[in-house]
């Protein structure tokens, strides 16, 4: 209570000094801003105006006859005229000089003066005729060369300080060019500019004089109303507080009427009521500890049925021995707002889903449950992770009065290929650890949170997984961890966490990734919730798809398909060579026969085991049977063969197996390859 006595002491002096203060500030800022604008628009209005003197000037010399007057000098004739003009312009214009000036382009630091006209009382001795002068600056020198070489119209320059005991002016230079269009000279117009000094010194005494009148009315009413309406009402209110505080009892009541001013009337009031509250809270003290108990309760309550909504029962799918997957959730408080999600579409498709919920606590574990929910339930339909994403999207944002958001990662993984189809709703990049390589981040184009607005649209992502590789979903509470420096602990961090722990499973990458996070963390409380998903492919084989049009030109694209997925085989040169014979050779005949005039498509389905490929062709065109025909008597000359067949013959030759079949409509040959 002291400090608060020694301050409204003197208060009312305070008031009047700070308001003198503000209009001082203010009054500043006016003429600051007022006297650059003002200085502008003259500086526009004399570069406009100076820019067509120089120009009319221009067209009295001809640049034909520079050299000419230079050879020659004063007496040649035409350059009397022109002189002449000139000096009669240079006056009419009321200007402080005009002259020519030929340019040395070497480097430009020199030039010879051609004319020089001194206008009616400016400070300048006229130059002779050819004598040479040094370039007055950079800024000049700069000017020079872009009137030469031809990257600038005219140039401006403002000279308003280093004068030498002359005003202010400004200088506009234009080139003067020959009959060809060249730059030969430099005309120069310089014009005072004393009308813009003059004209700005009353407008700042007259911002002089405002503010001082200001100052004096500021006082008086500081002065007399301030005392009555402020002083004495807080003094007042000041007295009460620190009688309640000593003596926690009812006292005088101050009332509404303690002041006119709003706040004060308010701050009266709000003291009365606020005794009236803590002597009822006192009295009911007993009974909010009661209740904090009970929502201490209700919260355990809430963490465990969050927790058993999470799929948390490892292994996950024992019946599975085609991939290896866990997952951990740690809130920051007893409730968090991070979810993940796992689960089989179907026997071939796993998905995978991490997000976070902005804000944390109750209201945020609410939205988590009705995102996960509604994720689960329309990824069971035959659409894509980015049409699923669009759906909740839209359904979140009709109910969200909250105006809550949360930023999603979902993905659709074929696990009989290693195909994964993802979106990204502005959640974190994946990091993803190829067969004995490092982790690193997968970077993609990422859509909109969810639950900000109902129109965004998503794009699905494509790439591959292979045996051995491993992926890891987390949520920004990992690599934004904070230590007590409050330094973070960034994506770096965590990828450097990951590579300590890579050769290790799931469950051992992410408690390493975690127990990492927690030596850098320190005491530091725990910022925000921290989740994590690993996947491990395990499968010993790897399948990949690609349907094309059954065209002929269409086999470029067959290839590059192929040879993307074999780089990391040990086929050798020779055995691609033959890969691709018989790859043409399937492909060109499906394009031309299968379907005759009309058009279909064809699907190629390459498989790779440790120790060979297969290459699967299936169209949907007329049954034919390329095996059934038989080899061709290759002891017989070319034009004893029949013709025909060897072009199959050739694949079974450069091929280890060949099979055919007709299926449900469709023509399916495989052949294989061992290395």
């Amino acid at each position: 209570m002291k400090i608060f006595k020694k301050l409204f002491s003197n208060l009312e002096a305070n008031i009047i000094t700070f308001t003198v203060f503000l209009l001082l500030v203010f009054s500043i800022l006016v003429s600051v801003i007022g006297y650059g604008s003002f200085t502008k628009s003259f500086e526009l209005e004399y570069d406009h105006t100076t820019y067509h003197m120089a120009d009319t000037a221009a067209t009295i010399v001809n640049g034909d006859e520079i050299d000419q007057y230079l050879r020659e000098g004063v007496h040649n004739e035409n350059y009397q005229q022109a002189k002449l003009k000139l000096d009669t312009y240079c006056l009419k214009m009321d200007v402080s000089l005009i002259y020519v000036i030929k340019v040395d382009t070497t480097d430009y630091n020199h030039f010879v003066s051609v004319f020089n006209c001194v206008g009616r009382d400016a400070p300048y001795t006229e130059w002779e005729l050819g004598s040479v002068h040094d370039t007055t600056n950079d800024e000049y020198r700069e000017t020079y060369r872009q009137l030469y070489d031809g990257s600038l119209d005219y140039g401006t320059i403002y000279r308003t300080d280093n004068l030498r005991g002359a005003p202010p002016h400004i200088t506009t230079l234009v080139p003067l060019k020959n009959s060809k269009g060249e730059t030969v000279s430099v005309l120069c117009v310089q014009r005072m500019m004393d009308r813009m000094v003059e004209a700005r010194r009353p407008y700042l005494i007259i911002i002089a004089c405002s503010t001082a009148l200001l100052m004096l009315l500021s006082v008086i009413v500081s002065a007399v109303y301030l005392r009555k309406q402020i002083i004495r009402p807080i003094h007042k209110i000041i007295r009460e507080a620190k009688r309640f505080a000593s003596e926690n009892k009812p006292g005088e009541k101050l009332g509404a009427e303690i002041s006119y001013i709003e706040d004060i009337s308010v701050l009266a009031t709000s003291i009365d009521k606020m005794e009236e509250e803590m002597l009822q809270y006192i009295d009911h003290l007993t009974v909010a500890t009661a209740e904090k108990e009970r929502i201490g309760t209700e919260l355990s309550l809430a963490t465990a049925i969050q927790a058993n909504s999470l799929p948390n029962n490892f292994p996950a799918f024992p019946d599975r021995t085609d991939f290896d997957i866990y997952a951990s959730m740690t809130p920051a408080k007893e409730v968090g707002g991070d979810f993940y999600d796992f689960f089989l579409i179907d026997d071939d498709h796993l998905a995978l889903v991490i997000a976070d919920v902005s804000g944390k606590g109750i209201p945020a574990a609410l939205f988590m449950m009705v995102t996960k929910i509604l994720v689960n339930e329309l990824s069971h339909f035959d659409v894509s992770p980015a049409e699923v994403l669009r759906a909740v999207n839209e359904r979140v944002c009709k109910h969200n009065p909250e105006d809550m958001f949360v930023t999603v990662w979902l993905g659709f993984l074929q696990l009989s290929t290693g195909k994964m189809i993802c979106a990204n709703a502005g959640h974190e990049d994946p990091a993803v650890m190829r067969k004995n390589g490092d982790f690193e981040l997968l970077k993609s184009r990422h859509g909109f949170v969810i639950g900000a607005i109902d129109t965004v649209k998503y794009r699905d992502v494509e790439f591959s997984l292979s045996s051995g590789d491993k992926l890891f979903l987390y949520t920004d509470g990992i690599p934004e961890a904070t230590d007590q420096d409050n330094r973070m602990m960034m994506i770096d961090g965590m990828l450097k966490a990951l590579n300590q722990h890579k050769e290790k499973n799931p469950q051992g990458i992410i408690e390493g990734v975690i127990q990492s996070v927690n030596d850098f963390v320190g005491e530091a409380p725990q910022f925000d919730d921290m989740t994590a998903v690993c996947l491990e492919m395990k499968g010993e084989q790897m399948s990949f798809r690609l349907i094309v049009d059954a065209q002929r030109d269409e086999l470029e694209r067959v290839n590059e398909f192929i040879h993307q997925h074999l780089d990391d085989t040990g086929f050798s040169m020779k055995d691609m060579m033959q890969l691709d014979l018989a790859i043409e050779e399937i492909f060109v005949n499906i394009a031309t026969y299968a379907y005759g005039d009309g058009k279909g498509k064809a699907e190629i389905i390459l498989s790779k085991n440790k120790d060979s490929v297969s290459l699967t062709f299936i169209d949907q065109g007329v049954p034919y049977d390329p095996l059934a025909k038989p080899d061709p008597d290759t002891t017989l000359s070319a034009s004893e063969r029949q013709i025909g067949g060897l072009g199959i013959f050739l694949v079974k030759k450069v091929m280890d197996e060949t099979y055919y079949e007709y299926k449900d409509g469709s023509n399916i040959f495989t052949m294989i390859k061992y290395f």
